[in-house]
């Protein structure tokens, strides 16, 4: 990704686009030798010393499309005269960003799949574990450690459809001139329509797209950016919630995620293990997230046909979002690759919950036994209380079931009580669910049938 938004690949994409332009132009009848193309694609790739006298004509003309046409011009100088014929600075600029937006998307799907269909083994291995739920941060209904995950992998499957479609949606600028009517390109093409139009689909498919917006201004429209961002940006909300719940289970002791032989927690409190990977993924998360402020504020500020106040915060926006969103797949992938379970402090937490939950089944066995419902749930509520008050005031385990055991009341369940406290008892159809989610043919699966041979197996490394 790094490479992709270099300054040498987006330069040398420049030149590619006017060696494409005057491919097609001389295709079409236009007076252009063969050896100007020649010298032209033999210095495709933009050297440091062409950097060097870029620099200096753009530090005398104040354009940094005409000193890389002077700079091509120096190298190729048989094309000289004919680099950038009837284009404007768009032509190449916005050109060139929407094949590194099309190529970024390309790099991240793959990514992002991966990481899926991690998790997704991940969901499966852990399909039948019981863990606490919790709504508004407090215990609730048993589920499991895998259907917690396919929480996860659902909204992840969210991103992979919005980033698919962004890229679905990207189409070329084309060949449009300096307001987007094709003036210049007319006048070369001595008003011959037909020409125009074959220029702009030959230097699109060259460039390896389908189609072309026909309507454009001097730029593409910003709102391309807008809908890019959106898409990246609600990824980066999902690391945050995915990072957030990791954390807490952290906190928990329920779970971790990797944690190397020699990592050190804290420089002053050696026992610690922080979840800095999660931690530092909901950071870079929150980043990414408020992008599309920046992307549509451009948008919105555009004038007419075009203003240059969008050039500067673009050049960071574009290549920033997408930096963003490959380091949070990169590190999200190796969490989800290590994430470490810890089952005897689950069945601790819900051992210490359980009492309460299980109060529900202990009233309808019994009914099943001939007792009063509302006597039951009077009784219930009394000892709850009373057990609740040892736990709070004086700091003590859970007794609840101990005080149900001594209870006369509930002798018709005594020996019922073990099999109506089995945890598995509570996690309703979570295994089916995960089952059916992540099955062959499932959900999942078709959703990851296109990246089957991109995907990649194996721990991501991380340097930091």
């Amino acid at each position: 990704m790094k490479k992709l938004f270099s300054p040498r690949t987006r330069n040398s994409t420049w030149r590619q686009l006017w060696i494409w332009l005057a491919e097609a132009e001389k295709e079409l009848g236009l007076d252009i030798s063969d050896k100007a193309i020649e010298q032209m694609k033999a210095h495709h790739t933009v050297s440091d010393e062409d950097f060097e006298i870029a620099r200096v004509e753009e530090k005398r003309r104040r354009h940094d499309v005409m000193a890389h046409v002077h700079a091509y011009g120096q190298v190729a100088p048989e094309a000289a005269g004919i680099i950038h014929w009837g284009a404007t600075s768009c032509y190449v600029t916005d050109n060139a960003d929407l094949i590194f937006l099309r190529d970024g998307l390309d790099l991240l799907l793959p990514k992002l799949a991966t990481i899926i269909r991690k998790l997704s083994e991940f969901a499966k291995e852990h399909k039948d574990l019981p863990c606490l739920g919790y709504t508004h941060g407090q215990p609730a209904q048993l589920t499991t450690v895998g259907k917690r995950a396919c929480l996860w992998i659902q909204d992840l499957l969210m991103d992979l459809r919005n980033i698919e479609r962004a890229r679905s949606d990207l189409r070329f600028r084309g060949v449009k001139g300096t307001t987007g009517t094709q003036a210049s390109f007319l006048a070369i093409f001595k008003g011959d329509h037909s020409k125009v139009e074959e220029l702009d689909e030959l230097v699109t498919h060259k460039a390896g797209f389908d189609s072309a917006y026909i309507i454009s201004s001097q730029t593409y429209s910003r709102k391309i950016d807008v809908d890019v961002s959106h898409a990246l940006a609600s990824f980066g909300a999902t690391c945050q919630r995915i990072g957030g719940d990791i954390r807490h289970l952290a906190m928990f002791k329920e779970m971790e995620e990797p944690f190397e032989k020699e990592q050190i927690g804290s420089s002053a409190m050696a026992y610690k293990r922080n979840p800095m990977r999660s931690e530092r993924f909901c950071g870079l998360g929150r980043k990414l997230a408020n992008i599309p402020v920046d992307t549509s504020d451009t948008y919105a500020a555009q004038w007419f046909e075009r203003s240059l106040d969008d050039s500067a915060i673009r050049r960071m926006n574009l290549p920033e979002m997408y930096l963003l969103a490959d380091a949070l797949m990169i590190v999200l992938d190796n969490v989800c690759s290590g994430l470490v379970v810890y089952p005897a402090v689950i069945r601790e937490r819900i051992d210490e919950e359980l009492p309460f939950m299980a109060t529900e089944n202990f009233i309808m066995a019994l009914v099943a036994k001939g007792v009063s419902r509302q006597d039951a749930h009077e009784r219930i509520r009394v000892l709850s209380h009373e057990a609740g008050a040892v736990v709070k005031q004086e700091g003590k385990p859970n007794d609840l079931i101990e005080r149900i055991k001594r209870d006369e009341f509930f002798e018709p369940i005594v020996d019922e009580i073990p099999k109506l406290m089995d945890a598995s008892t509570f996690i309703g159809r979570a295994p089916q669910q995960v089952e059916k989610f992540t099955a062959p043919g499932g959900e999942v699966s078709k959703a990851l049938e296109k990246y089957a041979g991109q995907m990649t197996r194996g721990h991501v490394e991380l340097s930091v």
